[in-house]
């Protein structure tokens, strides 16, 4: 399992237009972006002491969340992800899930997860079932990624942050979503075994410090 590390920043929008111009002289656009830009929904999983809430806002050296996810309103590919951070360190697991799938474990209908042999759709599967994990919050967002290929580095500015507020149809686009207080723009640089001078130099900010926001705790202010 190879863990990467990873850099947030919240940013304001003037900001944001100093990174684009420095990031499309140095770097690539994500060849499978729109027009430059990813709109992603996510469906994020939480149980009724709200655990994944709570170790993150703790701060818990060693976590985990399981989301669903989908982009550019493309739902004829769906994956099930699980976000894993050891010590700062971040690794991802993913999986593909059908839309019946999806809708199934929406509605509650998850048994069919233990007989798939698949290993990341048992393991949702037995903490639905011990840990009561369930659909939490439905997230979305616009992300407008770069890409550089040395220290495999990839950078993201993330804006538009809704929350699903307690609708968690993730496959209705009739969903009703609304702005995350602050309307914030979340800067995330994401490499493997190091991170390259001239990225590092790239999004240097002045006095913006990493922090730890998280796109869904933001989300869970409403519920």
């Amino acid at each position: 399992m190879s863990y990467r590390h990873e850099w947030k920043h919240e940013i304001n929008m003037a900001d944001m237009l100093t990174l684009r111009q420095r990031l499309r002289a140095v770097a690539k656009t994500d060849e499978h972006a729109e027009n430059g830009l990813y709109q992603i929904r996510s469906l994020y999983f939480d149980n009724l002491s709200d655990k994944a809430l709570r170790e993150k806002l703790d701060g818990v050296s060693r976590r985990e969340k399981f989301r669903i996810r989908y982009y550019n309103r493309d739902t004829s590919l769906i994956h099930l992800e699980k976000k894993s951070k050891t010590h700062g360190l971040g690794t991802k697991e993913s999986t593909v899930l059908t839309e019946k799938e999806v809708q199934a474990i929406v509605d509650g209908d998850y048994a069919w997860m233990a007989h798939t042999h698949d290993p990341l759709k048992e393991e949702l599967y037995f903490k639905m079932t011990t840990q009561q994990l369930r659909p939490k919050t439905i997230v979305d967002y616009t992300r407008e990624p770069y890409i550089f290929s040395a220290g495999n580095v990839r950078v993201t500015m993330d804006y538009d942050i809704r929350t699903g507020l307690l609708c968690t149809d993730f496959l209705d686009p009739a969903c009703v979503t609304i702005p995350v207080v602050g309307e914030p723009i979340i800067l995330e640089v994401k490499w493997d075994a190091y991170l390259p001078d001239i990225i590092r130099d790239v999004v240097q900010l002045g006095d913006r410090h990493a922090c730890a926001f998280s796109k869904y705790a933001a989300c869970r202010m409403y519920g």
